[in-house]
């Protein structure tokens, strides 16, 4: 999937990005972008489209946060301070990976080894309009 979209269109995207994640046997998404291309904003969009009613922000210093939703946990993980996969194992990330709840992922760069091959992948680029550009690998 490729779409573009403005911070006005986003809750749209997000409801069709969980018909993506309910079609997919991942529950893994790798979030890819630049600092400020808006990874956070849109995994706050897609929780809400989860059905999580926990303030959704980003776990830079707490690494992982736990949402409960209607139909499970949505663990919200931020690696940007992660300095080696050492640390990224220490979190017990595999463990949650694998366990079968939805796992959002930013700054994913920082421990690929540990992904499971079968991860969504999120590409967000920043258009020169200001809007966004989504791709979805899965």
């Amino acid at each position: 999937m490729k779409t573009q979209y403005s911070l006005q269109e986003i809750d749209r995207v997000a409801a069709d990005f969980v018909k993506i994640l309910a079609e997919s046997p991942s529950k893994v998404v790798a979030f890819y972008a630049e600092m400020g291309a808006g990874k956070t904003t849109f995994i706050k969009a897609l929780c809400a489209q989860l059905g999580v009613n926990a303030e959704v922000n980003s776990p830079t210093f707490a690494i992982v946060n736990d949402y409960p939703s209607p139909n499970g946990s949505v663990f919200h993980f931020d690696y940007y301070r992660i300095k080696s996969l050492s640390e990224a194992y220490d979190i017990g990330s595999e463990d949650y990976f694998y366990s079968g709840c939805i796992c959002l992922i930013e700054w994913p760069e920082k421990m690929e080894a540990l992904l499971p091959e079968d991860a969504i992948v999120v590409r967000i680029s920043v258009l020169d309009d200001g809007r966004r550009e989504m791709l979805v690998e899965n």
